[in-house]
């Protein structure tokens, strides 16, 4: 195999998750298939309608040269009219019979009164007026309308733009005529008053008509609110009585002084249109080919978006934006732990973006007076500025140039790109501080530290340390204990960094919270574990075996003391000690579509191994733990059973031989002959790796463990073999008798004869089980006893039996609790 001691360098790291990455992804094939093509689609879907276009323009292109040919039989409102006469701007005047005058839904008295309809159409042509400043308001109603109508022929449009002008004719479908200007329709003059015979001939090209003199009324409102209110009521739909009431304008001041020129315009028209006509506009403007008229005057297609502004300066943004996002999704995956926030969030995010950019982001763009900071303070958030990127792509496209290197500085697109950039800059380097301060456990100002300083052994501490008399009783009875600790005190003041775990002092204690007070999760722990050895921590259920596991796989950093990992100190060398360290956690962490090759080949990878070497190794590893046989390596690992990822999960482990491994309860879920096989693969695994397992079952525990350490309530209780566990803590034999009921005190006579002290510790229904001390038992006269007693009543079973090492786990942690719970 591949010497794999040395680490892996950058580029086979990358190797391995690019591996990996293609090889999930090829098992979403469909996913992605459906991810690309649908982009593609909608290209494809915009090429047909380019296609579509570009035959459009070609059969306009037709269109136009048959309207050149038969000028004199097309209609105008089909063919472009060569140089078209200029025409005034005119309102649109409510016919008489509908002007607005007093009525019963409307409570204004500075109306006409409504016997003006009946009277030959006199009714005046209202407008209102509204605003902040009242004065202003009323001085400008006041000469809103010229007193006569005056008009110069060789100055003819400039002239008639000074007067008030209207027609009572509706506006057209387009914009290229107005029907207001023919000769069967007069152009009205909106004056204060009229005289009698005001009508004034007008010739417009070929047209002649008629200007007639209309008298137009100024009211003054209080607010947009009343105008609103007054405008609504005028239409038929809008009052009880249904009668039509119109205003011909409206005008609202708002803020307009001398120096600030703000106005909004109602212009007012009601017609009994049919509700659905709004419905049927689009296929109107297809039937009518208003749509080609359109594009014969100059409508651009959307595309020119893409096809006008230079290609490079977009694939630049869509760059830089896309690596922006990335960077982006690094930040947020370090700040997020759980997949359902972060999917909320991203949505809300998105969406908000899109409203706010349509409804609120662009309205500042489009105000001149809105401060440049505030706009380059909303371009910090990114979403803003996609959408300001994207917003100067239209505007420049719109112009029919598209915009070029040239412009950016003229642009808000060089002012995005450079924001862009540094925050791509800043934004990976924010996600990997924070990942590195709170997903590893470093530091806040651990870049301050020396980046070369390898801590290759335990740190010094003065030999002589004063202990107080508590502390001298508890290391009494605890001698095993002891000597660990002064083993890593002796290695620590030799320097030695030898050993392939040397824990120093390790503390663990989780603040208090809720009002609870501190959790002392690893009180002070002292281990050495050579390479070559398998130590098993047994414990019950929040003894701290599981942070003090964190602790040396990095996922917890130490409260206090430290550990080091074949010399590397795990609170400043992690990522140097994960290297040569394999890990089982407790859960199995596997992708559910990755088979278990692939996992291997991942994994193996990342542990340097390479070319034949790896191909080798997967395959033993897969062998080992008996994955190989009926292609089970070939399958997902999201159709395995519980055994089956357990084992792969322990295969992951000690592939490429790692100098360090940590098993958590690596045989749950096995069943009996597969725990076997699998204690044969990590007993032959700790050749050359130091070992460190967690379990909660005793014969695995001495099956596989040189030593065992029994940790309860944050320490280590005692440390040994098991054979040297049993006779410490045992000191006793088991003997368990069952007869009928009527003979329990004669076996209970028995054992008195056979030891004076003994105990008893279980009865049930003739069952009886006695504690016998080894110092007053002898095995030959227990089975003299047994047999004499057999002669006298009948003994369904017997046995005796010596302490396991349940016995001395249940009884350790027993006293240790007791003792604890009373210091």
């Amino acid at each position: 195999m591949a010497d794999s001691s040395r680490p892996a360098s950058f580029w086979t790291q990358a190797n391995a998750l690019l591996r990996k990455n293609l090889t999930y992804q090829r098992k979403h094939i469909w996913t992605n298939v459906r991810l690309i093509l649908v982009p593609l689609f909608l290209c494809l879907i915009l090429l047909a309608i380019q296609q579509v276009l570009d035959a459009l323009t070609k059969s306009i292109s037709n269109l136009a040269n048959e309207c050149k040919s038969n000028a004199a039989n097309l209609p105008g409102d089909i063919c472009p009219i060569p140089n078209p006469p200029l025409l005034p701007p005119m309102l649109q005047v409510p016919q008489p019979q509908l002007r607005s005058v007093k009525s019963d839904f409307l409570s204004y008295s500075d109306l006409p009164d409504k016997s003006c309809r009946v009277t030959g159409g006199s009714c005046p042509v209202t407008i209102l007026i509204t605003g902040d400043k009242q004065p202003l308001g009323r001085a400008l109603s006041a000469n809103i309308f010229p007193t006569s109508f005056t008009v110069n022929s060789s100055d003819l449009m400039p002239t008639l733009a000074n007067n008030v002008l209207g027609s009572t004719a509706a506006a057209g479908e387009n914009s290229y005529a107005d029907p207001g200007i023919s000769s069967d329709f007069p152009i009205y003059s909106i004056q204060p008053l009229c005289s009698a015979n005001s009508t004034w001939p007008l010739s417009l090209g070929k047209i002649q008509t008629n200007v007639k003199c209309v008298q137009g009324l100024c009211l003054w409102r209080n607010n947009s609110e009343e105008v609103n209110n007054e405008l609504f009521k005028g239409s038929w739909r809008g009052n009880p009585a249904g009668m039509t009431n119109e205003i011909a304008a409206a005008y609202d001041l708002m803020s307009t002084d001398k120096k600030n020129f703000n106005v909004t315009i109602w212009y007012n028209s009601t017609y009994k249109d049919d509700p659905l006509t709004g419905n049927v506009k689009l296929v109107y403007e297809k039937q009518e080919r208003l749509r080609i008229i359109m594009k014969m005057h100059g409508l651009g297609d959307g595309l020119k978006y893409f096809r006008l502004n230079d290609y490079s300066i977009q694939f630049v943004f869509y760059f830089v934006y896309l690596n922006l996002q990335i960077a982006l999704a690094f930040l947020v995956s370090s700040i997020f732990s759980k997949v359902k926030t972060v999917t909320v969030v991203a949505y809300i995010l998105v969406y908000g973006t899109g409203l706010l950019g349509s409804f609120l982001f662009q309205k500042m763009l489009e105000t001149q007076s809105f401060p440049e900071e505030w706009i380059v303070a909303l371009e910090l958030y990114p979403g803003f500025a996609l959408y300001r990127g994207l917003y100067e792509f239209s505007q420049y496209a719109s112009r029919g140039n598209g915009i070029k290197w040239e412009d950016l500085s003229d642009s808000g697109m060089g002012e995005v790109l450079c924001i862009m950039s540094i925050e791509w800059f800043l934004v990976l380097i924010v996600a990997v501080y924070i990942d590195q301060v709170f997903s590893s456990g470093k530091h806040p100002l651990f870049f301050l530290s020396k980046p070369f300083k390898k801590s290759s052994s335990l740190p010094r501490r003065p030999t002589v340390q004063r202990l107080d008399s508590k502390r001298v009783s508890i290391d009494i009875d605890k001698l095993d204990v002891t000597q660990e600790r002064e083993k890593v005190e002796k290695l620590r003041n030799e320097g030695s960094s030898g050993h392939a775990i040397v824990c120093d002092n390790l503390k663990k204690v989780y603040p208090g919270r809720d009002g609870n007070p501190p959790k002392l999760a690893v009180r002070g722990l002292y281990l050495d574990v050579p390479s070559g050895e398998c130590f098993g921590m047994l414990g019950p259920n929040g003894a701290g075996k599981t942070s003090f596991i964190n602790m040396m796989t990095g996922l917890l950093k130490p409260s206090s003391g430290t550990a080091l990992v074949q010399g590397l100190d795990i609170c400043n060398d992690m990522n140097k000690v994960y290297t040569s360290m394999g890990v089982c956690p407790q859960h199995d962490l596997l992708w559910e579509t990755l088979t278990g090759r692939e996992h291997l080949l991942f994994y193996g990878r990342l542990k340097n191994i390479k070319g034949s070497d790896l191909t080798e190794a997967v395959e033993e590893s897969l062998k080992s733990v008996s994955l190989f046989d009926g292609g089970v390596a070939d399958k997902p690992a999201g159709n395995y059973s519980g055994g089956m990822k357990r084992r792969l999960s322990v295969a992951i482990s000690l592939i490429g031989n790692p100098k360090v491994v940590y098993l958590d309860e690596p045989s749950t879920g096995l069943d009996p002959a597969s725990r076997k096989n699998l204690w044969n693969v990590i007993k032959r695994a700790k050749q050359n790796t130091a070992i460190i397992l967690t379990t909660h079952s005793m014969e695995e525990a001495e099956f596989l463990c040189d030593r065992l350490g029994i940790f309860v309530d944050g320490g280590l209780q005692c440390i040994g073999n098991s054979k040297e566990l049993k006779s410490r803590y045992g000191g006793s034999y088991v003997f368990t008798m069952t007869t009928s009921s009527k003979h329990e005190e004669e076996v209970e006579r028995l054992v008195e004869t056979v030891s004076p002290n003994a105990k008893k510790i279980y009865h049930l229904a003739g069952t009886q089980k006695f504690e016998l001390p080894k110092q007053e038992v002898r095995i030959s006269e227990v089975f003299r006893a047994v047999e004499k007693a057999k002669s006298n009543f009948t003994v369904f079973a017997w046995g005796l039996a010596d302490t396991t090492l349940e016995d001395v786990f249940i009884k350790v942690a027993r006293t240790a609790q007791a003792f604890i719970s009373l210091s």
